[in-house]
């Protein structure tokens, strides 16, 4: 799965739409997305176009539009980080360097459920 490549289509209608590439034609990839270090329902992914690639259609949760800035991990199912995605709603934030706090603060959660199970695992 390290070669999985996504690449993003669009956002629109709350559906955060994009293209996985690099696997094989008839191995579907584990794809998990984290919002707030909970995974999001709804996940959808489909055969694309050339048989190679996949598309990827993430619904963004009612319970996820609120004030600030809001960001999600896409992770394969081995906790490797493929992208992120994050909007602003609400008031204007004042510095965009509150979008990278939030997305560090993502990824250090995913990181640290991955290092809590590595050491359950060794234990």
């Amino acid at each position: 799965m390290s070669d999985l490549t996504l690449t993003k289509i669009c956002f629109r209608n709350g559906i955060w739409q994009g293209r996985l590439s690099g696997t094989e034609a008839d191995s579907q990839p584990t794809i998990e997305v984290l919002y707030l270090d909970q995974p999001v329902d709804g996940v959808k992914i489909a055969p694309g176009e050339t048989g190679t690639d996949w598309e990827l259609h993430i619904p963004v949760p009612q319970h996820a539009i609120a004030d600030g800035v809001q960001t999600f991990l896409i992770c394969t199912g081995d906790g490797q980080t493929l992208g992120s995605f994050a909007f602003n709603a609400g008031d204007t934030v004042p510095d965009e360097l509150r979008g990278e706090v939030e997305l560090l603060r993502a990824e250090l959660d995913m990181l640290k459920r991955a290092f809590r199970r590595h050491c359950l695992q060794t234990a």
